[in-house]
């Protein structure tokens, strides 16, 4: 009789030889411990037991090509694993919070939309493309500046807190730093599954693979491998190829265009984050003499307060709940959303001398591959080792799959010209009418979704009502013509509110031969080199308008 210590070793020898059972076409491993091949997957007798078993997959879904267009109802909401039923003072609408955090929100989809609705495809239509630019997911704080929780956690002499703050004296600080925190593996992976309902029809059939890029920063590369687990499987290695760029200063890397814009980092780009701590002083002052009143051995600050507000959207997602989320009022907490905004329009969108420069590196290359040519020339900072070989930037794929940051989208979003972004918000007072909404555009895990599509004729930009003939969408006069459709996190971005040159539409597209006019100038208008490297002395936030320097009379 085998001992009980015997008898686990004779399991782990076992598991250790169905490990390599793949790659041994003998071995002594019982069959009902090999995973692979599946030898009894099969359910029927008469079928030979060294097949896989009566599986058949469907055909591939194509759910953005025949969708009737979403629901104005919502029926189910799904469970979610952290605990966001926190009760707000003020919050008299039941409004989530969580929703108000910008770049700091865990995913959910824009629920205003960007000023049109959805509309499903007109009959005979097709979408052909799709060029995909998703955010990582949801994360630990970055590691370069201390937040207020280690700080608190390494708290010596008299501290002491009473009232709704007594926890702190108490406190653990548990986060870690900069890579996905479990809810980040999920959105991913939840994308993921989602964009192979959506288009999963696009991934050609014929056996190839396709090449799908990130970076080489561990929350990038993992959130392409969490995205791709749930698009393909788990054997997604069969159907891609990851291609990952160094992230680093000094390498040309379209997905992080900050590395290589040394100005993008320095005083003159900080417009914004001066901009949030001039509105942090205004809309926080209550709340920093609040918790004042009822610590002791410490010098709150007006800055402490606003970490205390990122720590509750960090501590949310990495921790699953945080006691300084129901320290604040509803309205400084749509105070806090505000300074994101500011923040970003500041530092990386119209309101930044880098604002264009960051992004256009991306911008060139869509064009290049909507326009089926290689980039054989120095340009920004695209890395033309890369993509000027179709190997590692392929021209002819229909899916796109990219990877990069939520500041790098902002400014390629500025880069494009959606000036429907553009219009200044001061810093003064609380603008409610606005475009700029961080958490709209670039929650964790955002995503831009960029669709070409193939209609037989000129689609009317005014839509018929459902049920109509299919010769109704049409001006059958006209021939083939191809549209191009921007969605950013689930709803369509119009682009006549930014283009004059596109037609106004009830569907929010531009023809493509249009909107390629649009695109001609964006390169020089960045001005790249000047915006990164230039010598330009920072200016006052509100003074840039347009996503460059003020000024270029000055070239060093």
């Amino acid at each position: 009789m085998l001992t009980k210590g015997a008898l686990f070793a004779a399991a782990a020898g076992l598991y250790a030889d169905a490990a390599n059972a793949a790659t041994s076409s003998s071995t002594e491993v019982p069959q009902y411990l090999q995973t692979s091949p599946e030898l009894f997957a099969a359910i029927e007798p008469s079928i030979d037991p060294s097949d896989a078993g009566p599986t058949k997959t469907g055909d591939a879904p194509f759910l953005a090509q025949t969708n009737p267009a979403p629901f104005t109802g919502v029926s189910y909401i799904p469970v979610q694993p952290i605990e966001t039923q926190v009760p707000i003072v003020g919050n008299k609408e039941n409004a989530n919070i969580f929703q108000l955090m910008g770049q700091l929100s865990h995913y959910f989809p824009n629920p205003d939309g960007f000023g049109v609705d959805e509309y499903a495809l007109p009959p005979g239509t097709n979408i052909s493309q799709l060029h995909m630019l998703h955010r990582h997911g949801s994360r630990y704080p970055e590691s370069y500046s201390p937040t207020l929780g280690e700080k608190i956690a390494n708290k010596t002499g008299t501290f002491n807190a009473t009232g709704d703050l007594a926890f702190l004296n108490d406190y653990e600080y548990k986060l870690g730093y900069e890579m996905l925190v479990p809810l980040g593996h999920q959105e991913l992976f939840d994308s993921g599954v989602l964009h192979y309902y959506q288009y999963g029809h696009l991934y050609p059939n014929n056996g190839s693979k396709i090449v799908v890029r990130s970076t080489t920063e561990d929350r990038m590369t993992q959130s392409a491998e969490y995205f791709l687990a749930g698009f393909f499987g788990l054997g997604w290695t069969q159907n891609a190829t990851l291609e990952l760029i160094i992230e680093e200063d000094g390498y040309n890397n379209s997905l992080a265009g900050y590395d290589n814009c040394p100005n993008s980092n320095l005083e003159v780009s900080y417009g914004g984050t001066n901009a949030t701590e001039q509105w942090a002083s205004i809309y926080l002052a209550n709340a920093t003499e609040r918790f004042r009143s009822q610590i002791s051995g410490w010098d709150w600050t007006v800055d402490d307060t606003y970490d205390a507000q990122t720590l509750c959207a960090y501590e949310t997602v990495g921790l699953g709940f945080s006691q300084f989320c129901g320290l604040f009022t509803y309205e400084e907490w749509v105070g806090y959303e505000y300074s994101i905004d500011i923040n970003f329009a500041g530092n990386n969108a119209f309101q930044s001398p880098t604002g264009r420069a960051v992004g256009i590196p991306w911008v060139v290359e869509l064009l290049a591959r909507l326009q089926h040519h290689l980039i054989d020339t120095p340009t920004a900072q695209v890395n033309v080792t890369l993509d000027n070989n179709t190997a590692t930037f392929p021209l002819d794929q229909a899916l796109n799959l990219d990877f990069s940051h939520d500041t790098d989208i902002m400014s390629f979003l500025t880069a494009f010209g959606f000036k429907q972004f553009a219009p200044f918000m001061p810093a003064t007072h609380y603008t409610a009418n606005r475009s700029l909404i961080v958490s709209h555009l670039e929650p964790f895990a955002a995503r831009l979704d960029i669709e070409i599509i193939d209609a037989p004729h000129p689609v009317l930009p005014k839509r018929p009502s459902p049920g109509s003939p299919a010769s109704s969408f049409y001006n059958t006069t006209g021939g083939p013509t191809k549209y191009i459709h921007f969605n950013v996190n689930q709803r369509t971005l119009p682009l006549h509110r930014s283009f004059p040159e596109c037609e106004y539409r009830d569907d929010g597209w531009c023809e493509l031969g249009t909107w390629f006019e649009t695109q001609a100038t964006k390169l020089e208008e960045a001005q790249y080199e000047w915006s990164c490297f230039g010598d330009y002395p920072a200016t006052p936030y509100g003074v840039v308008w347009n996503g460059v320097p003020v000024s270029n009379s000055t070239k060093a």
